[in-house]
């Protein structure tokens, strides 16, 4: 058996699961997912507990148990505590600034990155003065937050010369000392 595909899902009390024609769908205080699992996979839903078997132990069976186990799971976490991920923008006259779902970022380019994010995530973003600007987002889906935390990331990634990108909060980056060490 797959190690992460036999682990049972244990549901928090206040979210509800409905499973119908190999949907399952999650509805809990931080709102409602929903996943579309392989027929080749069953899933049952009994006395607050989720468990998911293959049929065989062929490669892709294997493969898809613990994947569907996996997606299952922070799909319950997401709606019961919800996920929240910090970026930090390390570099002088970088800033950030949110109205609503439009993210503001003025990255040391001729112009503003302009962002329009999902209505599913909530944004806040922090300027204090000698500390390094925070964006702050908050999520039910762990993809989706994840997708949007990658894309941020990618207007400027942290280079390892002067430190200076778009970080995860508590990332240690790997720097690389300049020319003058080879001496």
């Amino acid at each position: 058996m797959s190690r992460i595909g036999k682990l049972p899902i244990h549901v928090p009390v206040g979210v509800t699961v409905t499973i119908k024609d190999s949907v399952v769908k999650v509805k809990g205080p931080k709102g409602e997912l929903s996943q579309e699992v392989n027929p080749e996979i069953s899933v049952t839903f009994e006395g607050g507990i989720i468990e998911l078997t293959r049929p065989t132990d062929e490669r892709n069976h294997r493969a898809l148990h613990g994947l569907y186990r996996s997606l299952i799971n922070n799909m319950v976490v997401g709606v019961s505590d919800g996920y929240k991920k910090e970026l930090e923008l390390v570099g002088v006259g970088y800033r950030v600034a949110n109205t609503g779902q439009l993210l503001d970022l003025s990255l040391g380019y001729t112009h503003n990155i302009f962002l329009q994010l999902p209505p599913e995530i909530k944004v806040e973003t922090k300027t204090e003065r000698n500390k390094n600007p925070l964006i702050i987002l908050e999520s039910a889906d762990k993809q989706l937050i994840g997708q949007v935390c990658a894309k941020i990331r990618s207007f400027r990634k942290p280079e390892p010369y002067k430190g200076k990108g778009i970080k995860f909060v508590g990332e240690v980056i790997r720097r690389k000392s300049g020319k003058s060490a080879g001496k």
